[in-house]
């Protein structure tokens, strides 16, 4: 009620995004794209992005968000964070459709490239581990801002710096030496650039990258936990 749009935005905003990274980057500063179309490219890229700061954005002030539900009525502050990723699902699977009308004309005319089938049917292990991460620092930053007010400012500044540390405008394969080990410690690198490997059969995955990734997401998820538990006990006396 009272949008102009509404869920449409989910998918005006990501195809906003692709379009000027493919003007900037991709033709202005040619930026290597794998041979990739830079739209499809950077495209593909932003599912997993997307689906992270959707995330990542409605769950990282968790405390701060709901503070007048949380001091009137007693539930597991938990199913909050828990029902935003779920509830991010549904523009993934917008944002995916209109990716998919993009890549199946340009793959039916080309064939430029070929898709893996092996890391097609891990799709939804890889936006599991996409959302367990995407969790895992929302909590971590609802904990964290719970006690420490002006942490809450930080969120929207860490999605845009997420955004150039993560593989979505360019890929692992561009980068050497410390600056690709440097960007392989992002837990996300190994979802964007298995998702590439998914749709176009390119990308750069080494076994590295995979343990890091995992490791990384496993240890942000069970340290985002601690953190909300134990502001969980102690929120309602610092409101």
């Amino acid at each position: 009620q009272q949008t102009i749009l509404g869920p449409v935005w989910f998918v005006i905003q990501p195809l906003i995004a692709t379009g000027a990274f493919t003007i900037v980057f991709g033709h202005g500063l040619g930026t290597s794209t794998d041979a990739l179309p830079p739209f499809l490219f950077y495209q593909c890229g932003m599912l997993v992005w997307s689906f992270f700061a959707t995330i990542f954005s409605a769950a990282g002030n968790t405390f701060q968000t709901n503070a007048g539900v949380f001091t009137k009525v007693y539930f597991p502050r938990l199913v909050v964070p828990l029902a935003v990723a779920i509830g991010s699902l549904v523009p993934l699977a917008l944002q995916m459709i209109v990716f998919l009308g993009f890549y199946a004309p340009a793959f039916a005319g080309a064939r430029a490239w070929e898709p893996n089938g092996v890391f097609l049917a891990l799709l939804p292990l890889l936006l599991l581990q996409t959302g367990l991460f995407a969790l895992g620092l929302s909590l971590l930053n609802s904990g964290l801002s719970a006690k420490y007010r002006d942490l809450q400012h930080a969120l929207p500044f860490l999605l845009q710096v997420g955004l150039f540390v993560t593989p979505v405008i360019y890929p692992l394969s561009q980068l050497g030496g410390v600056a690709r080990w440097l960007a392989g410690l992002n837990p996300l690198a190994f979802p964007v650039e298995a998702f590439r490997r998914a749709f176009f059969g390119v990308a750069t995955l080494t076994p590295g990258l995979v343990l890091t990734s995992l490791a990384g997401t496993v240890f942000v998820l069970l340290a985002g936990l601690l953190a909300f538990q134990r502001a969980e006990r102690t929120f309602a006396d610092t409101v």
